[in-house]
């Protein structure tokens, strides 16, 4: 137990920071910081050119939906880049268990998300004059997490496709521009054609940006407790089949002898 607790926090967070190694710190700011501004402002100011929805709407929808770009880029890369370093055969060769290996790597992924959301919702809030009481502030930041949470989730699919493919940058981008599309960040679910929203409803996010423009409304975190459930079981699912295809493809690559190859 002792070991898998070290393989999951030490081994998880030195291969975050092995993500950045080539990067001096500063350079996480247009990344994290600037795009996702830009983002937020482009999207309020036309949509409220439009008369889609106000600015509440669009910091709730983006500020949530910010926490994606670390989530699937950086879950993904932990896989892609082992395999660009050459580490990816020391690592599956390695006697440690495989859950403490692989979801150790989600920890700092889930903590950069939240950061990076909580950047966004307060910088925004600013810009955009939005004025949200400070007692609903609490509710929210648990709402980002759990989203955060969720979305590492899909995330470590991302991570497990990296065993397959030569790098996972290019799906990363088509999931997250699925996801700004789906899950209602600029443009509310119900208004989406019907088999939108079906597909809405399975994926990271969609819960958790309604809740969070709930709570910003006065809702209590109790009234939107179901939203709130609803986001962690997707997390948790996209967990599941995240760590079930990396177990499989390692198995396959290995009987294949495909590990180092794309």
């Amino acid at each position: 137990m002792r070991t898998s607790l070290r393989i999951f926090f030490i081994g998880g967070m030195a291969s975050y920071r092995a993500l950045f190694h080539w990067l001096t710190p500063w350079i996480l700011i247009p990344t994290f910081v600037v795009a996702p501004m830009f983002e937020l402002l482009f999207f309020a100011f036309v949509g409220k050119d439009a008369g889609v929805g106000d600015n509440t709407f669009y910091l709730m929808g983006n500020g949530i939906s910010s926490a994606a770009i670390p989530c699937l880029f950086a879950m993904g890369n932990t896989i892609a880049n082992e395999r660009y370093t050459g580490t990816l055969g020391l690592l599956l060769t390695s006697p440690a268990r495989r859950l403490p290996l692989f979801l150790g790597r989600a920890l700092p992924v889930i903590l950069n998300g939240f950061c990076v959301s909580v950047v966004a919702l307060g910088l925004g809030a600013l810009l955009l004059h939005v004025s949200i009481p400070a007692g609903d502030w609490l509710p929210i930041l648990a709402v980002t997490a759990v989203a955060s949470f969720s979305c590492t989730g899909l995330g470590l699919v991302a991570a497990a496709i990296g065993l397959r493919v030569r790098e996972t940058a290019t799906l990363s981008n088509i999931v997250l521009g699925v996801l700004l599309v789906f899950t209602g960040v600029n443009v509310a679910v119900n208004v989406l054609p019907q088999w939108m929203q079906s597909v809405a409803q399975v994926l990271p996010m969609t819960h958790g940006i309604e809740a969070a423009r709930e709570l910003a409304a006065g809702r209590s975190l109790e009234d939107v407790a179901p939203l709130v459930r609803d986001e962690i079981l997707i997390g948790l699912v996209f967990v599941a089949i995240g760590f079930a295809m990396l177990v499989w493809f390692e198995h396959d690559s290995r009987h294949h002898a495909t590990l180092e190859t794309a």
